[in-house]
């Protein structure tokens, strides 16, 4: 029960340094692109709570997937609009990348050279290996082309058109989404009580699989030369 504890506490402070630091990433390169309305909106800041989506944050908790309250932003605004709206919708899967980076090596620090102190070595070490992770899943999870995701920006600042296709996911990308988040919770909870077979179907579960495995195997590589 302890040990759980220590896991729900370490996932909500991981969560929250994940979140806050993509959409803050999204408001400061808005920002630096020309356009005022992050700053404006107050969302040029470090402060989670101005950042925080109850839903997002209830599903990151859940399934360890989810997001922010999207950055308001006026591409109008923007000196080069293309480029401003491809920069800023770019930035938020960046800095969550560049934190995987970071964060590794500390993870690594306290597994082999932090002293053993009950609940306390196992509170930061779960936390920074939660930080690792959830940045790689939140990295993949932004680049799905479901509005109001990241990728769905990332299309809309390199497609001219806006086809069939582009309407479907902007008009229906949110449902797809939380259609895609109850399925995962459900997956989940079924092979909690016993049925593993489910885990099969889990189609978010694949992506985290992806994030941490995949993409996160550079990161491992590079860190892994320093001899711990």
């Amino acid at each position: 029960m302890a040990e759980y504890i220590i896991y729900l506490f370490a996932s909500l402070c991981a969560v929250t340094i994940v979140l806050t630091l993509h959409e803050f990433a999204h408001a400061f390169v808005a920002y630096k692109c020309g356009d005022p309305t992050p700053k404006w909106s107050g969302r040029l800041s470090l402060n989670p709570l101005r950042h925080f989506d109850i839903i997002g944050l209830v599903s990151f908790t859940l399934v360890g997937f989810g997001w922010a309250k999207p950055v308001a932003i006026n591409p109008e605004n923007f000196r080069k609009y293309r480029l401003g709206l491809g920069l800023t919708a770019c930035a938020g899967v960046a800095i969550n990348y560049l934190t995987a980076l970071l964060f590794y090596p500390l993870y690594l620090a306290v597994t082999f050279y932090m002293p053993s102190v009950p609940f306390v070595t196992s509170f930061i070490g779960t936390f920074l290996w939660l930080i690792f992770a959830y940045s790689l899943n939140f990295f993949v999870f932004n680049l799905l082309p479901l509005f109001p995701l990241d990728g769905f920006r990332i299309l809309d600042a390199v497609n001219r058109r806006r086809g069939r296709v582009f309407r479907f996911l902007r008009n229906n990308g949110q449902f797809i989404l939380y259609a895609l988040i109850l399925e995962s919770f459900i997956c989940r909870l079924l092979v909690q009580v016993g049925i593993a077979q489910m885990g099969w179907f889990d189609i978010l579960g694949w992506f985290m699989q992806f994030a941490t495995q995949i993409l996160g195997w550079p990161i491992k590589a590079l860190w892994g030369l320093i001899p711990w």
